[in-house]
């Protein structure tokens, strides 16, 4: 048997956020079934925790989605450090993680951590093809300041711009279409589109990624950061910027994400609240 945790992440109340399932101490659990629990879970992603690799550092965390293990997320990062904190480690916390040792911190508001990873600009799709993909006319894709691409500081997110928060209430993703994005632009993810609309600094986003069984996230840190870094280079300023997401689903989630230059750095946010224990019975 091996206990776990669930937390509500970027939230401050239960029932909001993004679920996260934490396993404190997973070196007792078999190699092979690690994937088969995450999907037995079926939240967007699992956290299984580890002696670090160097003894300077926390833990090592591996993250894994229904269907893949994956190297970086923003919220199983933010809820397992105050998984851990709860647990009794103090702040900070140095987790390694597929992209590199990640440097935490935890204190009354929540918890943070800031990545250096360089943006990647993988491609530019067509924003006609993204609108199909989620179900949406041509004209509320907004290329003015950035057409659609699919960038990546550790995953992949094909993130749009739309017109208006209602174009942003009636996204309708089309797995056929999302099927022939993921052939057409392979990359770690498959096709997940990040769509947002922009008010000053405050962001409304949603992420789909129905091939790896996330129909919806109600809360996405490494697309908020992708889109956080993209933005400051665009822009050639550093951005800070409150993201709502998960609205529409009916779990709302906020994310903060602040930004440096020279090089782009981004620091996201947020709180999250236990809201279940249990023991995994193999």
């Amino acid at each position: 048997m091996s206990e776990y945790v669930v937390y509500d992440v970027f939230t401050d109340a239960p029932f909001g956020g993004n679920q996260l399932a934490v396993f404190p101490d997973a070196s007792t659990l078999p190699e092979d079934k690690l994937q088969h629990i995450a999907a037995e879970f079926n939240f967007s992603e699992v956290t299984f925790v580890y002696p670090p690799n160097d003894p300077a550092h926390t833990a090592r965390v591996r993250i894994f989605t229904p269907t893949s293990e994956i190297d970086f997320a923003g919220h199983p990062i933010i809820g397992t450090v105050i998984a851990l904190s709860d647990l009794g480690y103090l702040s900070p916390m140095v987790l390694e993680l597929g992209v590199g040792p990640l440097t935490c911190t935890k204190d009354s508001e929540g918890a943070a951590f800031t990545t250096s990873v360089p943006l990647e600009i993988i491609t530019k799709p067509e924003p006609s093809f993204v609108a199909a993909a989620l179900g949406l006319p041509a004209t509320s894709i907004r290329t003015d300041i950035h057409a659609p691409v699919q960038a990546s500081i550790g995953l992949p997110f094909v993130i749009t711009q739309l017109d208006s928060r209602a174009s942003l209430a009636a996204c309708q993703p089309k797995t056929d279409i999302i099927k022939d994005g993921a052939k057409r632009y392979p990359a770690g993810l498959d096709f997940a589109l990040f769509a947002y609309v922009r008010d000053g600094s405050k962001i409304s986003s949603r992420m789909f990624a129905p091939l790896d069984n996330i129909p919806e996230d109600p809360a996405t840190g490494s697309a908020s950061a992708t889109l956080a870094a993209l933005l400051t280079d665009i822009l050639g300023a550093p951005q800070t910027l409150t993201f709502l997401q998960g609205e529409d689903m009916g779990r709302p989630s906020h994310i903060t994400a602040v930004t440096t230059m020279d090089p782009i750095s981004v620091t996201i946010s947020g709180n999250a609240v236990k809201t279940m224990t249990g023991r995994f019975i193999l």
